[in-house]
């Protein structure tokens, strides 16, 4: 086959990469894994070329080093950086002139003046919280629009959950068979931690008010008289309309009189995975979710979760899950205390939980990733 052939057969393929540029939950970390998992395979070369596109900057990650990846920030040089012009003006405008084959938009929207194939991510999340009133207005008005013109206009769908594909069916009345399901992955750790003698409990992601990170600290209070030597450990930003997670914090440690509860903002990948390896249980109650990755990446290293009882944890899980029926205080306290004493099903989850995460892994998430944008829409 004449070189020139080959070159015209290979697939330009766009990536939205902003979510990527400063946080690490949530969207940008189902981008980061894509682009990780991307990159470990040089025979895609033969195929694709992937270019990615960004607000204002290329973060340093080694994986972005590879020649695989074109690289382009879309900002004018003397204007400011703005998610907004860079998102629905710059980059669909862009994509006029510098076209490609498909263009996946992992953040839940789709610019009015796209033209061209393209993948959205959506998931039911974002049509709850464009009609949460505790939002400003600006980013209500933005999902209401944006992601109901995706859930419209965009060539394919693709939900992380069979319980968030039925309820996108049913919330943005899109037919089902435009939407792909395709599940999120958790890294498996190479070798497992046996020492479990670490006395913390753990709490991973963006603390948002439907995850119960406020009721998850006072439950934790209300049973650190039984497990006295306990701590309860929680990562990520707060996200309550009024600053919440530290005062609560510092009320609590004192009224127990210790630092029984500690909160980060972040911290690194690494620092993140000893954490999840050394934990007791990973506390995730939240009422709504498209997949939830923190409860399957504590699950990836035998950790128990204790979860919101609901279709997608059972959908997940299964078994290998506390579930807290009503998210309130004190079940979530009666349900911590199950994950922490529970030896029969403890044992089951951290004997097993690994082997059954492996089925949710970021090379079947390519692979299925790779499947939908080779596909004619």
């Amino acid at each position: 086959m004449p070189a020139e052939w080959e070159n015209y057969m290979i697939k330009k393929i766009g990536i939205e990469c902003e979510p990527i540029e400063n946080d690490t939950w949530g969207v940008a970390r189902l981008t980061s894994k894509l682009l990780e998992e991307i990159s470990r395979r040089p025979e895609l070369k033969n195929k694709f070329e992937f270019y990615l596109y960004f607000k204002s900057k290329i973060p340093d990650y080694s994986y972005l080093k590879n020649p695989i990846f074109k690289k382009k920030i879309l900002k004018p040089p003397i204007i400011p950086a703005s998610f907004s012009l860079y998102y629905y003006v710059y980059l669909p405008i862009y994509l006029r002139f510098k076209r490609v084959d498909v263009m996946f938009f992992p953040n839940y929207m789709l610019p009015l003046i796209f033209s061209g194939k393209s993948v959205v991510m959506l998931t039911d999340d974002v049509y709850y919280e464009s009609r949460n009133q505790k939002l400003p207005l600006r980013y209500r008005l933005a999902y209401r629009v944006f992601a109901g013109w995706a859930a419209g206009h965009a060539s394919q769908i693709m939900a992380i959950s069979e319980t968030s594909k039925k309820e996108l069916v049913k919330l943005f009345k899109i037919k089902p068979e435009r939407i792909v399901v395709n599940h999120l992955g958790a890294d498996v750790p190479a070798t497992q931690k046996t020492d479990n003698n670490n006395k913390y409990i753990l709490y991973a992601g963006q603390a948002f008010p439907r995850r119960h990170l406020k009721e998850t600290i006072l439950a934790f209070e209300n049973i650190a008289s039984i497990f006295p030597d306990l701590k309860l450990i929680a990562i990520g930003p707060d996200k309550y309309e009024t600053p919440t997670i530290s005062p609560l914090v510092s009320q609590v440690n004192g009224r127990l009189h210790r630092e029984a509860v500690i909160h980060k903002d972040h911290v690194k990948d690494d620092e993140l995975a000893d954490l999840y390896a050394g934990a007791k249980a990973l506390v995730y109650v939240s009422d709504r979710e498209a997949f939830g990755l923190p409860p399957m990446e504590a699950l990836s290293f035998g950790v128990p979760p204790v979860i919101a009882d609901n279709e997608l944890g059972h959908e997940l899980f299964g078994e290998y899950a506390f579930y807290s029926k009503s998210g309130e205080v004190d079940d979530i306290a009666e349900t911590i205390g199950q994950a922490l004493t529970d030896n029969q099903k403890i044992d089951k989850i951290r004997s097993e939980g690994p082997e059954f995460v492996k089925k949710y892994n970021w090379k079947s998430f390519v692979d299925r990733f790779l499947k939908l944008i080779e596909n004619d829409h």
